[in-house]
């Protein structure tokens, strides 16, 4: 039984380790860097009654990880001003999430992650 069990914990183990679960992230860092400001914009979006508002949090919590560990690393990436502006947005956003998780956002950040998120979107779309 417990051969049984090891098998089993080793090949699901095998599984999530080698299966891709990034949220939907291509690995093209100008299609990921616009869906992701979108998808933030919309969660930022989200009214503070919004009954989805605490998945959509969650959700974007996982995206910025995913999206901060996969680029960071990457030296054609990091250095560009697109990956630094949605890098300061990120952190910021998670920040919030991370200190004032049951708050809503306060208005001024709110203004400031779109401004940052839009403008980090037209960046990477123009290749800077």
């Amino acid at each position: 039984m417990a051969a049984l069990f090891a098998v089993c914990l080793s090949l699901s183990l095998l599984l999530t380790a080698c299966g891709d679960d990034s949220l939907g992230l291509s690995g093209n860092y100008v299609e990921d860097t616009v869906a992701v400001a979108d998808r933030l914009l919309a969660t930022i979006a989200l009214s503070p009654d919004d009954a989805d508002r605490g998945a959509a949090e969650g959700e974007a919590r996982a995206l910025i990880n995913d999206y901060v560990s996969r680029y960071r690393p990457q030296k054609a990436v990091n250095g560009l001003s697109s990956f630094t502006t949605m890098q300061t947005a990120l952190n910021s956003l998670a920040g919030h999430y991370a200190n004032y998780a049951n708050r809503p956002l306060p208005d001024g950040l709110r203004d400031r992650l779109s401004r940052e998120l839009k403008k980090a979107e037209s960046s990477v779309t123009r290749g800077a």
